[in-house]
């Protein structure tokens, strides 16, 4: 797979089929590596082994619906009091990061309230925190590292 802009880490990976599995360490499962699912395995461990969130609080690829239409949050993390803290779009590395991701994950927001948001291709990361009161977002130059 192809370098991250991230730290290295290391991932459990199988061969099956021809298909190249990793495993998740939140889902406690093998899942099929595509590049999409490498960003987001490599974000999971970021937000982990850098930010210190703990394993316990990760939903990954939550349903929620949206409009009445089912949709689902790549990665959600929660605070100590199970409201979402932080919510977290992936692209695949080949995808640009553009205004249209910013507005998948707003729209998903309007119905979960996260305090903060990423957005990354795992080359290029976005993080904002979240003006409720003004209904925008500002742009942070990381993601704080996680407070008990």
């Amino acid at each position: 797979m192809i370098s991250l802009n991230l730290p290295k880490y290391h991932f459990k990976l199988k061969k099956e089929d021809n298909k190249v599995f990793i495993f998740d360490s939140i889902r406690k499962k093998y899942l099929q590596l595509t590049p999409e699912e490498w960003v987001r395995q490599n974000m999971i461990q970021f937000l982990i082994e850098e930010k210190n969130y703990p394993k316990s609080l990760f939903s990954i690829e939550k349903g929620i619906k949206v409009s009445n239409t089912k949709k689902r949050v790549d990665i959600a993390i929660f605070n100590k009091n199970r409201q979402i803290e932080v919510l977290v779009e992936c692209k695949a590395p080949e995808i640009k990061i553009t205004q249209k991701a910013f507005d998948q994950i707003a729209r998903y927001n309007l119905t979960l309230s996260s305090k903060y948001l990423i957005v990354t291709n795992g080359l290029e990361h976005y993080f904002a925190i979240i003006d409720h009161s003004n209904k925008k977002y500002l742009f942070l130059k990381d993601i704080p590292v996680y407070q008990k």
